[in-house]
């Protein structure tokens, strides 16, 4: 299988695409979403998890806002996982994620996942690097198994530039709608770059080859929006759902 190659991939959207006409469809996405999500509620057969990760600054927080603003709350969830708490260290590392797997019929969204455990341990050297080897397999083992249990995941990888993100950084000094977002450690992390993209291709080409990434150009707002709605709308129809008692 051919290895991915993040520096290879473009950040932006290509220059033929339609900004005006890609947000007119990303509204009849959502339309569509609505109405899948309904179904997929109402017939509660699957499950899905929808996971995005990316680099700071990437715009998993906006994503799922501007995706999902259509949807109904009482079947989609969305969890954020920070650093570990006192609890969940006490814990294997999977365990605050299997607190939060979704019920048949239901959404969940991760923002940040089980992923972390592997990208903050390798790019600041917190574990043992056999152990950090093993966490692959594990995660191999446990995404196949909610596979085999009925639950579809996503997952997305947010692409963004180096030079996009630190000209979000920058925004987050200066705007008063996004300070509230910034960390004093925002700087040293963005000083990682290559060792956290060269971890991310690890991730990429070593987690689950048979439920692959699907990495979104994530420079334009609204390019990224449209591709991540599109894909969630696509895998729904795909499902060839009905509503219980539908023998059509």
């Amino acid at each position: 299988m051919k290895q991915i190659q993040l520096n290879k991939i473009d950040t932006g959207a290509p220059g033929n695409a339609n900004k005006e006409e890609l947000k007119k469809e990303l509204f009849s996405l959502r339309k569509k979403m609505f109405s899948l999500q309904h179904l997929f509620y109402a017939n509660g057969s699957k499950s899905m998890l929808i996971i995005f990760q990316g680099m700071d600054t990437s715009g998993k927080d906006g994503t799922i806002r501007h995706v999902f603003s259509c949807v109904n709350p009482l079947g989609v969830h969305a969890n954020s996982f920070t650093e570990p708490c006192d609890k969940e260290r006490i814990h294997d590392f999977l365990w605050r994620i299997y607190q939060r797997l979704p019920e048949k019929g239901r959404i969940q969204i991760f923002n940040r996942s089980h992923y972390e455990d592997i990208l903050v341990p390798t790019v600041h050297g917190l574990l043992n690097k056999k152990l950090i080897e093993r966490r692959y397999d594990y995660i191999n083992s446990f995404e196949k198994q909610l596979e085999d249990d009925g639950t579809i995941t996503l997952k997305f990888y947010l692409h963004i530039s180096r030079d996009e993100q630190r000209k979000r950084l920058e925004e987050r000094l200066t705007d008063p709608l996004k300070k509230w977002k910034y960390k004093a450690s925002d700087g040293i992390e963005s000083e990682k770059w290559d060792d956290y993209i060269r971890t991310y291709e690890s991730i990429i080409n070593r987690c689950s080859p048979d439920i692959p990434w699907q990495i979104i150009p994530a420079d334009d707002k609204w390019y990224r929006n449209y591709l991540v709605a599109k894909a969630i709308v696509g895998k729904l129809e795909s499902l060839e759902m009905r509503y219980p008692g539908d023998k059509k």
